[in-house]
């Protein structure tokens, strides 16, 4: 590992927290990120790293190199984007950051229509539903829902995603159809739930055009989005889902969307993000592969709604 290399490493460091997750990250021995430290403060003559049993910190000098490290990143990663711009066809690597559900249901569909029309490209994708540093964690590009809110990343708007509120047949036929809101809130309801966040409180616009909210009562939580859907085929509860989340069920009239008349709120839009303004050809080719899966107008996800466009306050 040359000297450049290892003033990259210790910018790893410093913006994971420890060895061990920069071991973790790199797939190498703890051991091995410990000496190529050592070597760097060697090489510079002085300390980097205060090391206790249990953390990490800046000394003054680390965090003069570490900012060094900054800008040594930034000119690598303009001078690498700008050479791929000059390639006749794509090449190289693509790093790719999705949530979960959105990239098995349209990321993945896209890789492999992309990996066809380009098999130079090797690309790498995570699919977790966390806020990834796509900078610092070296991401081409990343795909979520809500505009981002760092300074230093583009965001390209990809599809926007719609709530509505879904039921079985079985769940209406033993409670009901819903007609107001106090029946609505009234009824058993599956929302998620993960890490201190409920989602049992949905936004929508009274009849004055005012914000107001309806306050489910949930009877089962669940940290996975698919479940929902799951949990309501069973017809012993609704949900409040996004239309992004629906596949057949409605058209095969499994689900059912109720209280179509309230205004919900969006419950956002999915972006691309990355972190160029001059994006490489690579990266802006495979947003335009994946809008065309998506859908240019209207995202697919709601042509299998029927009438959605008349429902929620949908306005095209």
């Amino acid at each position: 590992m040359d000297f450049a290399s290892r003033l990259l490493l210790l910018l790893e460091v410093s913006e994971l927290g420890s060895f061990a997750k920069v071991s973790e990250h790199r797939n190498v021995n703890r051991s091995a990120i410990s000496k190529q430290i050592v070597k760097l403060e060697e090489e510079l003559g002085v300390h980097l790293l205060n090391r206790t049993t249990r953390s990490l910190s800046l000394t003054v000098a680390g965090s003069e190199m570490v900012s060094q490290a900054k800008q040594l990143r930034e000119l690598l990663n303009n001078a690498k984007r700008l050479a791929e711009n000059y390639h006749t066809e794509p090449r190289g690597e693509l790093k790719i950051s999705s949530s979960t559900l959105f990239g098995r249901q349209y990321v993945q569909q896209a890789i492999l229509k992309f990996q066809a029309l380009y098999p130079d490209i090797r690309i790498e994708l995570l699919l977790e539903d966390r806020i990834v540093d796509l900078i610092g964690e070296g991401f081409d590009i990343g795909f979520r829902i809500g505009e981002p809110k760092e300074s230093n990343l583009i965001s390209k708007q990809i599809a926007r995603n719609r709530l509505l509120i879904v039921a079985a047949p079985a769940f209406i036929e033993k409670y009901g159809k819903p007609t107001t809101i106090s029946k609505l809130e009234s009824l058993p309801a599956v929302v998620y739930s993960a890490q201190g966040l409920v989602i049992d409180k949905i936004k929508y616009f009274d009849s004055s055009g005012n914000d107001a909210f309806i306050q489910l009562t949930p009877t089962y939580k669940v940290n996975e989005v698919e479940m929902l859907i799951n949990t309501v085929l069973a017809g012993e509860m609704l949900t409040v889902t996004t239309a992004q989340m629906i596949e057949n069920e409605v058209l095969e009239g499994k689900l059912i969307p109720v209280m179509t008349h309230v205004n919900l709120a969006d419950y956002g839009t999915f972006y691309a993000v990355y972190p160029h303004k001059n994006a490489p050809m690579k990266t802006k080719l495979f947003i335009e592969i994946l809008k065309e899966a998506i859908g240019e107008q209207i995202p697919v996800w709601e042509t299998r709604i029927p009438g959605f466009a008349n429902m929620y306050g949908n306005k095209r």
